[in-house]
């Protein structure tokens, strides 16, 4: 159930420094090789463990890696804690807004490929989106509807700075009574790229560029992917980045062969954990629940939410950006790419202190700012099953942490975990 992976040294996890370089930019500030000390990583398990047995968490999977060395990787809890399955390093999760990550390096191949430009406007490629309008609240209520002051760009989808919310906005009642809301899309009988094609004719929460409004724009980058392949989204991932990477359980929707392998999803109740209700629905603004990835209609293939990973396949995946997009000595994008996407493009993200984004990571631009253990320049995101990513140039470090828990209510493993992992550095 559980493998604590590296060479021990002196009571150190000493990984050797792979060939290739990852980001140079933030490579050149590291002064020191730093060790992982096996004592002190130690903490995490111990943490992760004392949350399974107050019943805060069912179970979780982590999986740190330095310079592409397994250091710390376990399993905790259960699987399915009413079956009392144990949870193992092979179990599946549903990753959410940790596909983004994919879609938006899926993007960047097909600028390397010459088929876009990033400050294309979206509708030289998808036509419905030429013409865009934006929502102006009026003083006392209500809401005007004016032009775009310039057309939406691939860069502002990839930014989240094209001003397309997940539905709330001045214009919400519309987006609702038109049925696009949230980010959920596995339990819809059409394909995202038809839900997509409706969202021109609603009025926008911003002016494009002018600030950071999170919501569709992967979901409408993951059309745009299939309308220039000619390919499903799933079909080119598939080929350009999750076969090729070895990640052998990573897909839109569950083989029934591994079902076994599916984490349950619990939801915090303030008494402790709840099993979340099978397939579940809307509560707010979450979609709460088991969700539609093994019985449902398998037909939206959602480039902002969709995919099912473990932790391994996604640490691989993290593996492959931090050494500058090659690994197993295959180029997935160069490494100007990757620089350009772990860049900040935004003078600053509205959540949290301290941070920007970049083209589909939020990046770490103020350590004090922050106020979290961390590096300037580390990039990372996470999921609404509250699953969290990073990777740390500097230290050379990736960390997916894979968790089905929503809501999570105030649960402070995600700020516990920052700390135990960067206080055990040597």
């Amino acid at each position: 159930m559980r493998r604590t992976l590296a060479l021990i040294l002196s009571g150190a996890l000493v990984a050797t420094p792979l060939a290739a370089p990852s980001v140079a930019a933030a490579q050149a500030t590291s002064t020191a090789k730093s060790a992982i000390s096996a004592q002190r990583i130690a903490r995490v398990g111990a943490m992760l463990q004392s949350y399974v047995d107050q019943g805060r968490i069912a179970g979780a999977v982590i999986d740190i890696r330095q310079d592409g060395r397994d250091v710390y990787s376990e399993a905790f809890g259960w699987r399915d804690k009413e079956a009392r399955a144990p949870m193992r390093e092979d179990t599946i999760f549903r990753i959410a807004s940790q596909t983004k990550a994919l879609t938006s390096v899926a993007v960047m191949m097909l600028m390397e490929d010459g088929r876009l430009l990033l400050d294309d406007p979206i509708g030289k490629h998808l036509p419905e989106w030429s013409k865009t309008t934006v929502a102006v609240p009026r003083t006392g209520g209500g809401y005007d509807v004016v032009p775009v002051k310039r057309p939406i760009t691939i860069r502002d989808l990839l930014t989240h700075t094209a001003g397309i919310s997940y539905g709330p906005g001045p214009a919400e009642q519309a987006w609702r009574d038109a049925g696009i809301t949230g980010w959920y899309f596995a339990d819809r009988t059409e394909p995202v790229s038809a839900v997509v094609a409706r969202m021109p004719a609603l009025p926008m929460a911003a002016q494009p560029g002018e600030r950071f409004v999170y919501g569709y724009n992967t979901d409408i980058l993951g059309v745009l992917v299939e309308k220039i392949s000619g390919q499903t989204l799933g079909a080119f991932l598939d080929e350009r980045l999750i076969k090729p990477l070895g990640m052998k359980d990573t897909s839109f929707f569950l083989p029934p062969e591994k079902a076994d392998r599916l984490a349950v999803v619990y939801s915090a109740d303030g008494a402790g954990i709840k099993r979340a209700p099978d397939p579940g629905g809307w509560q707010g603004s979450a979609h709460v629940g088991q969700g539609h990835y093994l019985n449902g209609p398998r037909i939206a293939q959602a480039g902002g939410a969709g995919l099912l990973s473990t932790a391994a396949d996604y640490s691989r995946f993290l593996e492959m950006l931090r050494r500058g997009g090659e690994i197993g000595g295959k180029r997935y994008l160069s490494r100007k790419s990757v620089e350009l996407m772990t860049a900040n493009h935004l003078v600053e993200a509205p959540y949290p202190p301290g941070t920007g984004f970049g083209l589909g990571f939020r990046i770490r631009t103020d350590l004090g700012k922050n106020g979290l253990p961390g590096t300037v320049g580390e990039y990372g995101w996470g999921g609404a099953y509250h699953s969290q990513y990073w990777v740390d140039p500097v230290e050379r470090l990736t960390v997916s942490y894979m968790i089905q828990l929503i809501p999570a209510g105030d649960i402070d493993d995600v700020g516990k975990l920052r700390a135990l992992i960067y206080q055990a550095l040597e």
